[in-house]
């Protein structure tokens, strides 16, 4: 079966933008629930039981789907379990060295690159200016000169991984139902995190505590989210959801203050609103037919 068009919306809108707020909310919650793991087991401990305990969930709840995967697509769920791998270690090494609220708004350039280069309209350019405004204000030093440039650029790194990540689950998705290419894919990231995670946290894996909140953070950051953003790519053009993706930015700051207390500078608010806004328009830009060349 052939990849199916993402060149309209299929379906009932509001089901697919209550998947992708459900995605957007459970994955920041789960965020900030890894990064109290951090001082236990590292990032990379961290990252590698979101992964493991995330397979497992997955392979419990699709194992019907997975024996259904087909061979000649393990070449591409194989290249989706290295993104998933790689885009989540950038992002859990970004948010040791910077506030979540601002990780996400710099990781959000991938999903905002899928959102333009998708779009066939010149005044998406704008948006994208508007978003790079932010991201500037955020990496250079308007921002305060606090911002750690070696996070900024894994959090940066994870935004390209992201905006792979986002065609790789359409293709994923559209080629067959349910969630086994998923959780093949989740099982492949965590071996491939495997080796990192074992060795920076081997002397805490046995905790219980650690365990539990390995297993909250996998539910949250991976096996719920995933699993509605799947099921949204059936339903939704790349481009209008890599722009739905907005609210991102602005819910990771929340949580970050909310959960973590973490507080932002005005100039770096600014900035996280300045995204949030450029996203926004484009994702009403990307919503509306284009006209017709002629």
């Amino acid at each position: 079966m052939e990849a199916r068009s993402h060149s309209h919306i299929r379906g009932n809108p509001a089901v697919a933008v209550g998947m992708v707020i459900g995605s957007i909310s459970s994955v920041q919650c789960g965020a900030a629930l890894a990064t109290t793991l951090f001082d236990r087991v590292g990032p990379a401990g961290a990252v590698f039981l979101r992964g493991f305990f995330a397979a497992l969930i997955l392979l419990a709840v699709a194992r019907h789907d997975v024996a259904k995967v087909r061979r000649s697509d393990l070449r591409e769920i194989a290249l989706f379990g290295l993104t998933l791998a790689a885009m989540n270690f950038c992002f859990y090494e970004a948010i040791d060295r910077l506030p979540l609220g601002i990780a996400v708004t710099l990781e959000f350039t991938g999903p905002l690159a899928v959102a333009i280069f998708g779009s066939r309209r010149r005044r998406d350019l704008i948006w994208a200016g508007l978003a790079a405004v932010g991201i500037v204000l955020l990496a250079g030093d308007f921002g305060g000169g606090s911002i750690d440039l070696f996070g900024a650029a894994l959090a940066l790194t994870a935004g390209g991984f992201w905006g792979a990540y986002i065609l790789l689950s359409a293709r994923i998705g559209g080629r067959s139902e349910g969630l086994g290419g998923l959780a093949v894919a989740m099982s492949i990231s965590a071996l491939l995190l495997a080796p990192g995670g074992l060795a920076a946290g081997a002397g805490e894996m046995a905790s219980a505590e650690v365990l539990l909140r390995g297993l909250g953070t996998g539910l949250l950051s991976s096996a719920i989210p995933y699993a509605l953003e799947i099921e949204a790519l059936r339903r939704l053009p790349n481009a209008v959801f890599g722009v739905m993706m907005s609210l991102e930015p602005a819910v990771a700051a929340l949580v970050g203050f909310i959960a973590l207390g973490q507080g932002l500078e005005a100039i770096e608010m600014v900035a996280i609103a300045l995204v949030v806004v450029a996203s926004a328009g484009a994702l009403r830009s990307a919503a509306t037919p284009a006209p017709r060349d002629g």
